[in-house]
């Protein structure tokens, strides 16, 4: 069987630098899980590898969409299970790298999403006129009633998850977080990386200014001046809290202060999902000094105690 090996945890914490080193190591070429990372001409803020990284080891899944495209779970799903199964056959170690929490989950527990339009594109629609009017709260209240369990669990501050899991259960009377088709088609092996919560939100602090010092506000600027066809983009961290900035409603350092607050609790988020969601094997980088030598031995069993 297939086998893949996946790096999460919460943001900042250095899952992208671990890929890196692992893929180097074995033969491997990575896949990001990140719903922004696909978006071309926005960098900064999504917090792509380097021009320098993307060359040293094969990236898939960055840089495929124009930022007024809409990109799915399924999407993701789809394109990432097609170079997984590409990989393998070329004896390479796919490597999925970040990501969402759901945005994983439906490639690892294979989850039955359904078709793009699920046969009812007037509901889309109507949800989406919900989403274009600004009625997330709506769209919550729906799914909350609808399907209290997709409610709990998905991150309801995102109107396109929300309008997905309202259509899977109108379409197929399941709940999203229940869509599995029991089919297993690869073996996964998570790595979990944490730190101690000071030390991470340092980090994350840190990881901001050095955004900006990288010309973040820039990439922001591009995005505001699109916000009306940038539906996803303009709703990423990084980006959305600098529009009171270029509406001249709010300081540079409150917007600042802004993006490293939801960058936190995005953190803190992924932490819960991830600890809560799915079987992980979790590494402290703080307490954990040599963690990369035992990931690297933990990998080597996970693939039959081949290094190919």
């Amino acid at each position: 069987m297939i086998k893949v090996v996946a790096i999460v945890g919460p943001t900042a914490v250095g899952k992208s630098a671990l890929g890196l080193n692992l893929a180097k190591k074995f033969n491997g070429e990575i896949i990001s899980g990140d719903s922004m990372q696909i978006y071309r001409h926005l960098d900064i803020g999504t917090a792509k590898d380097s021009p320098k990284e993307l060359k040293e080891v094969p990236h898939h899944l960055v840089d495929i969409c124009d930022a007024n495209q809409r990109y799915t779970v399924k999407d993701f799903q789809t394109k990432a299970q097609k170079v997984i199964e590409e990989l393998s056959a070329k004896n390479k170690l796919p490597l999925v790298v970040g990501g969402t929490g759901f945005y994983l989950s439906s490639l690892t527990k294979n989850l039955n999403l359904g078709g793009k339009d699920d046969g009812n594109s007037q509901l889309r629609h109507d949800l989406m006129e919900l989403e274009k009017n600004g009625q997330i709260k709506q769209l919550q209240d729906i799914l909350k009633h609808e399907d209290p369990k997709a409610f709990s669990k998905i991150d309801i501050d995102n109107s396109r998850r929300l309008i997905r899991a309202i259509e899977v259960k109108r379409t197929t009377g399941k709940s999203i977080v229940d869509q599995n088709n029991g089919n297993k088609w690869a073996d996964f092996y998570l790595i979990g990386l944490t730190d101690d919560r000071e030390k991470l939100y340092q980090r994350i602090n840190s990881r901001v200014d050095k955004m900006v010092d990288a010309g973040l506000l820039d990439e922001a600027k591009f995005v505001y001046d699109h916000r009306e066809d940038f539906e996803q983009a303009k709703k990423g961290i990084g980006y959305k809290e600098l529009f009171p900035y270029f509406d001249k409603q709010a300081s540079l350092d409150d917007c600042l202060d802004e993006i490293k607050k939801n960058s936190r609790h995005f953190a803190k988020r992924q932490f819960t999902y991830f600890r809560n969601q799915m079987d992980v094997d979790w590494y402290n980088i703080s307490d954990d000094k040599n963690y990369q030598e035992i990931i690297e031995k933990n990998i080597i069993n996970f693939l039959g105690g081949h290094n190919d």
